[in-house]
């Protein structure tokens, strides 16, 4: 409010009390998707309709796609200590597999996600290559992909390059994975994206709304009835703080609870 602090030292300092960290893939710190615009030439962030809403969740970005989440919610009976949980979403918006494929092409991140992927590059379609096609799987297209940035989305260029020549491979319609594919207003400069993409996290368009996305992620929408009622609720596997593991006396299920949390990811701690 002060003008004191930017918006990206402000949520370094949330995620840090939320117990998030670079030493921890599984926790490591998340940041929203600011922009809705990865299409036009030059971007204006003087226009409302260019940001995310940051309000909703990943996965009621757009109508259509929340009622899918709602309806999956109502059809699921309560059942506790099952996979089939009820909750909107079973997959996480930030894990140490999602991490690793946003920084793959740079080490020690691209064997960190070789060693995930049991040893070798996914397959080509499924790499991280565009970040509008990103946007579009994680916002609309794909139920099973809710998942926001990372801290380095908005200081980092490297890692939208491939200079490491790393053969990612080739993609169903031809296309060979090397660089990022970056936004139209980007004008193919990693550099020009991560600045463009900086002034927008601290524009006042986000500085406005930001405390919204952080409700749902760190604040009171985190869990319970205002997280439900936000459609931002998560299979109970991923409420570490919230499973006593202590309690669970079968040792099949105690593992498989750890591989669910370790594979994809936690909620951060309430702040």
């Amino acid at each position: 409010q002060k003008r004191e602090i930017s918006n990206f030292d402000y949520l370094m300092y949330l995620n840090t009390l939320a117990g998030r960290s670079y030493n921890d893939y599984m926790q490591y710190p998340v940041f929203p998707w600011v922009l809705a615009d990865y299409h036009s030439e030059t971007l204006n962030l003087n226009n409302p309709h260019t940001f995310r809403d940051l309000s909703k969740p990943m996965g009621a970005q757009t109508v259509e796609r929340k009622h899918k989440f709602i309806q999956r919610f109502n059809e699921v009976e309560k059942s506790e200590g099952d996979l089939s949980a009820q909750c909107h979403y079973c997959t996480h918006y930030s894990s140490a597999i999602i991490v690793a494929s946003y920084l793959v092409r740079m080490e020690p991140f691209t064997q960190t996600f070789c060693s995930l992927q049991g040893g070798s590059f996914d397959v080509a379609d499924r790499m991280f290559h565009s970040v509008k096609s990103t946007w579009e799987s994680a916002s609309r297209d794909n139920m099973s992909d809710v998942r926001e940035l990372i801290p380095e989305f908005f200081y980092l260029p490297e890692f939208l390059t491939n200079a490491n020549h790393f053969e990612l491979g080739c993609m169903q319609d031809g296309t060979v994975l090397g660089d990022v594919q970056l936004p139209p207003w980007a004008d193919g400069d990693p550099h020009k994206f991560i600045l463009l993409h900086r002034q927008a996290l601290e524009s006042d368009y986000v500085s406005a709304h930001l405390h919204r996305w952080i409700d749902l992620i760190f604040g009171h929408k985190q869990h319970g009835s205002a997280a439900v009622e936000a459609v931002n609720t998560y299979h109970p596997y991923f409420y570490g703080d919230k499973m006593d593991l202590n309690n669970i006396k079968d040792p099949l299920i105690k593992s498989t609870i750890l591989g669910f949390i370790s594979n994809f990811g936690q909620i951060p701690k309430q702040v």
